[in-house]
């Protein structure tokens, strides 16, 4: 009788209450909604859904409206919330394999990223699952443009600028060109023109779009600088508590939205240079004189990583060259 009970509540249980639990996260982007790394994510958390229905729901927060980008790794590292989006070269004090990709004409062409990031991702892959963190996928800017007021035909024109640097690398840079470094993230960069916090910028077409760099910057050379990447990122305790087939749903998802973002990058590019260009932004080829100073401070700034970087570091440099024999 008593077993007939607790099968007949059982079975009301089972009907009554659902078999797993939706599992609800948090997940924090500096970027706006129209941007296509935010768009990569939304189609990378359509993907989950799709794969497995009502086992996880992601409130996604963009634009640095719940943290700014210097921030969210550490949240994703103690829980604070469960995924985010970083670009990469920002945590280059922390470690300076993060920001290989922002080392000045390293790789600035397609093919050389896609190396680079083969050479690179199991090193970065390795620190960050040291800090609690799993890696989900990378996915590049476009090439990197350099933006100003005034016309830049060489390096003496940038001489006393203002220089937004978002990564360490991009501040010595700035050092080397004779300009002053000042740290903004990017939804900050209208603001910071429109003040004179800064008076130029080096950064993608995508990110120049985004800010409306046509109200307060009158020239943009395409110089083919870098491809920078930035990567989405899970706590790995959040991670491990799903169940197989949410995880399994995660990881292919992460795979597709991977090959749907380096894709999207490469529209960009050209996308929104157009964009730039139709609101009135002169885009001039760079002077050979001005991308013949700018290669010798690459040459200088990637020998400066590697003595920073260490054996490890020249290591993967080597793995890097190597895969584009």
């Amino acid at each position: 009788m008593h077993r007939i009970m607790f099968l007949a509540l059982a079975a009301i249980l089972a009907f009554a209450l659902p078999s797993h639990a939706q599992t609800r996260w948090v997940m924090a982007t500096p970027y706006p909604e129209g941007n296509y790394h935010t768009q990569t994510i939304r189609f990378f958390l359509s993907e989950v859904e799709k794969a497995a229905p009502g086992k996880l729901q992601v409130q996604l927060h963009p634009n640095a409206s719940l943290l700014p980008l210097l921030q969210i790794k550490r949240a994703v590292q103690t829980g604070q919330v469960q995924m985010g989006e970083i670009l990469l070269g920002a945590y280059g004090n922390e470690d300076p394999v993060f920001e290989v990709d922002f080392i000045p004409f390293l790789a600035s062409t397609y093919p050389q990223a896609r190396a680079l990031q083969a050479a690179s991702e199991p090193v970065i892959r390795a620190r960050l699952e040291r800090q609690g963190i799993t890696p989900l996928y990378f996915v590049p800017w476009p090439s990197q443009a350099l933006y100003g007021k005034g016309e830049i035909r060489s390096l003496d024109d940038l001489k006393g600028a203002r220089f937004r640097a978002q990564t360490p690398i991009i501040a010595r840079m700035a050092e080397l060109v004779g300009a002053t470094p000042v740290l903004v993230q990017a939804a900050d960069v209208p603001q910071a023109f429109a003040t004179g916090i800064v008076n130029a910028m080096l950064t993608s077409a995508q990110t120049g779009a985004d800010s409306a760099a046509w109200d307060f910057a009158r020239f943009v050379y395409d110089i083919g600088f870098t491809l920078t990447r930035n990567s989405v990122l899970v706590n790995t305790r959040a991670f491990m508590a799903l169940d197989d087939a949410t995880r399994n749903a995660i990881r292919d998802a992460a795979a597709k939205a991977m090959e749907r973002g380096w894709e999207a990058a490469r529209a960009s590019e050209q996308v929104q240079m157009d964009r730039l260009r139709s609101h009135g932004m002169q885009a001039p080829a760079p002077s050979p004189e001005l991308l013949t100073q700018l290669r010798a401070i690459g040459a200088k700034q990637e020998e400066e990583w590697a003595q920073k970087a260490g054996p490890e570091g020249r290591a993967l440099l080597e793995r890097y060259r190597s895969l584009l024999k």
